[in-house]
């Protein structure tokens, strides 16, 4: 009894006068025992428990069918569990592989703590005086545009055709990726690509366009990093104003200008899908190059927007029935050449900037459009019969704001400016100057000279008609465009006095101080003399010609405001005066009689260089200064162009049109110099010492002159060495 009350040992079904001896037990896990099942045909190693422990047996036939089933079942198990077994170890492998691969991508771009976007290169828009766009120039060719500046069907375009679920997915759309793929395989074509907005935007920003995987990785990447950084309007308005769209055009402000002639936020529902689809091949698809194309294309985008609900379909209706075309360049272009004028002075207003700049010009778009028409039309009509292959104009106020530039005939066809940049002989249209000089030294318009042969060492210069009128008054001299008077007058004032004149009016350009000054053999360029011009008709301030008024940040705040600025007086009124009244007696009775034009007081000088190679005509009212040259880029002579013909014609044209409406405005301190054009003929009867007593007294007019035979001597020989050397004509 004492032994029943005794504490009892577990042991295992074990007899327990075997407990304790080594190896009768066997602990160990069998197959069985372990995940997996035992495998048919392994002996059990580990004793079972007594039958008596069991469950009650049902039959022997029973038992042994359950026994069966139970092991297939295993079996099953057992297959099953390693194919997912496999699978997870393959995945958790491959999500390694993904991360590492991701990290070594990640590890080539930079510091994420250090990553910002790149900025944009800024846009100078040139603006015309009344605001209005002449010309874009920087590397992106449009300036940044707010996406609430925008109709709202225009960034919806892009959405539609690029990125539709560009609200829903977080940087890298697998859907997208997935229909994409699918639609390569079944060949349908892609409507959407595989990379979001966001990886475009990416690409554009931080990558170079290669095509790898490691590109794309690194796309993606960046992607994630844009969406965590931005909202979506925000990555949309990056987007719009980043992507290419051909043609120089990077944005949809550039794009807008350079195909539709118009800002991006006026474009039409039919603009914004053509727009849209461009980014998918700008240089197949750009509408200037391959109108069908970009047709066919924004029908596919007004599809899309219509299917998303971005667009009525009514609108989408309108917009397929009138799609948007190209809009057409206005002539040739010569906007351009004020841009470039604009770009060769804008360092010396604003310096270096890093932000998006407005430049306001003094251009009138009216009258730049005008002396376009005005110079174009005349070398269409009668370059080719006068071999005339090239022009330029400018026309600017007497302060020296310039309201029209055309530096050639067609800007397309060549940039070069030869209104700023050309240097050519300006001919008689330099004899101002000289006379100036003559009047600053106690001459008047009514002093008399000797037209007669007149020879300096070797070189004997003649009239452009090779004919004399004997004695005759400056007046009369410098309307005729009378050589040999010329040349007297820079002889007796002095070359070195006759350059000095014309530098103080504003010439810059490199003048010789030789005896051939008087006849304008030293080059310059058109706006240089349209500037010097200035001075006269402004009552004889110096000018300096400037285009530009105003430039503007982005943030409208003002980098440069013009202040009133000049050369200060160069010329007395009374030395004006004389000279306006000479300078309008071509118009009255010079060689510029055929562009007279009715109601104004019009004064300028007509300017033709040897062997007629270059023709000039640089005329004024008391609003307007207007220069014209003609010729030929390779210096190749035209067929007896002088400069009271094409160019006065040109000249005139223009003019018309530029006045037209305006009240007229006299000509500063011309009144008291004025006279009656027959008193301005040769003095053929008188002695000269009288004469020139009572004209510079003032008391008589000069006698009109009979201008007999026997006072001509006319000569017709061809141009003499000197001549030729020098360039000397009209």
């Amino acid at each position: 009894m004492a032994q029943k009350r005794g504490r009892a040992e577990p042991n295992f079904d074990v007899p327990e006068g075997r407990i304790g001896q080594r190896g009768d037990l066997d602990l160990r896990l069998s197959r069985e025992d372990r995940a997996g099942g035992a495998e048919t045909g392994s002996k059990e190693r580990v004793s079972r428990q007594p039958a008596k422990r069991s469950s009650p047996s049902r039959g022997s036939s029973g038992g042994r069918g359950s026994s069966g089933r139970g092991r297939s079942a295993k079996r099953r198990r057992s297959w099953l569990g390693r194919i997912v077994y496999g699978g997870v170890v393959l995945g958790l492998w491959a999500v390694i592989g993904l991360a590492g691969l991701i990290a070594y991508h990640a590890s080539q771009l930079p510091p994420i703590d250090q990553l910002a976007v790149p900025k944009r290169p800024p846009n100078i828009a040139i603006l015309a005086s009344d605001g209005t766009l002449l010309a874009n120039r920087g590397e992106t060719g449009g300036r940044v545009v707010s996406i609430k500046e925008l109709p709202p069907y225009l960034p919806r375009a892009f959405v539609a055709i690029e990125d539709r679920r560009f609200y829903q997915h977080f940087g890298v759309d697998p859907v997208g990726i997935l229909r994409a793929i699918g639609q390569n395989l079944t060949r349908r074509g892609v409507a959407q690509g595989g990379s979001t907005l966001t990886q475009q935007l990416a690409k554009n920003l931080f990558l170079t366009p290669e095509r790898s995987a490691s590109r794309k990785i690194q796309e993606a990447i960046l992607a994630l990093w844009l969406e965590h950084k931005y909202t979506k309007d925000e990555i949309l308005e990056l987007y719009l104003n980043r992507v290419y769209f051909g043609a120089g055009a990077y944005g949809v402000e550039a794009a807008a200008q350079r195909y539709f002639g118009k800002p991006a936020k006026d474009v039409s529902l039919a603009q914004a899908a053509m727009l849209g689809g461009l980014v998918q091949a700008p240089s197949r698809l750009a509408p200037n190059r391959n109108l069908p194309a970009a047709q066919a294309r924004a029908a596919q985008v007004l599809a899309a927007m219509q299917e998303l609900g971005f667009a009525q379909p009514q609108d989408v209706k309108v917009a397929l029935a009138q799609p948007a075309r190209p809009a057409s360049i206005r002539g040739g272009g010569s906007a351009n050449y004020v841009a470039d004028l604009v770009m060769d002075v804008l360092d010396d207003y604003v310096g270096k900037f890093e932000q998006d700049i407005t430049v306001q010009t003094t251009v009138d778009t009216s009258l730049q459009a005008t002396a376009e028409r005005s110079l174009v039309d005349e070398l269409n009509k009668q370059g080719a019969r006068f071999n005339v292959g090239q022009g330029a104009l400018v026309s600017m106020r007497p302060d020296g704001a310039i309201r029209a530039l055309i530096g050639g005939r067609d800007y397309a066809q060549s940039q070069f400016n030869r209104a700023t940049t050309a240097k050519r002989q300006p001919g008689s249209s330099f004899k101002p100057f000289v006379y100036l000089a003559a009047v600053e030294r106690g001459l008047t318009p009514d002093t008399v000279r000797d037209d007669a042969p007149v020879k300096i060492g070797n070189w004997a210069p003649e009239n452009y008609s090779h004919r004399y009128e004997g004695p005759v008054s400056l007046r009369f001299a410098l309307a005729h465009s009378l050589n040999t008077v010329a040349v007297r007058l820079g002889q007796e004032v002095g070359p070195k006095a006759v350059v000095q004149t014309a530098q103080k009016l504003g010439i810059t350009s490199p003048l010789q101080a030789n005896g051939s000054i008087a006849l304008g053999t030293s080059e310059v360029t058109l706006l240089e003399m349209v500037g010097a011009y200035g001075a006269f008709a402004n009552g004889g301030t110096g000018v300096i010609p400037y285009v530009v008024s105003s430039v503007k940040g982005s943030d409208g705040k003002f980098l440069y405001k013009r202040a009133d600025s000049g050369l200060g007086r160069v010329i007395s009124p009374d030395a004006d005066g004389m000279m306006n009244a000479m300078m309008h007696e071509t118009f009255v009775s010079g060689t510029a009689k055929k562009a007279d034009i009715p109601g104004w007081e019009l004064a300028g000088k007509s300017g033709t260089t040897q062997d007629y190679k270059d023709a000039w005509f640089i005329g004024f009212s008391g609003s307007l200064v207007t220069g014209v040259w003609l010729g030929n880029d390779d210096g190749e002579l035209t067929k007896k162009v002088t400069g009271g013909g094409l160019p006065a014609e040109v000249w005139k044209t223009y003019m018309v049109q530029a006045l037209k409406g305006q009240n007229p405005v006299p000509l500063p301190n011309l009144n008291r110099w004025r006279r009656a054009p027959e008193t301005t003929a040769s003095v053929a009867n008188a002695g000269p010492a009288d004469v020139l007593n009572q004209i510079i007294d003032g008391l008589t007019p000069a006698p009109q002159a009979e201008a007999p035979a026997r006072r001509r001597r006319e000569q017709r020989a061809e141009p003499n060495f000197f001549e030729k050397l020098f360039g000397i004509g009209e």
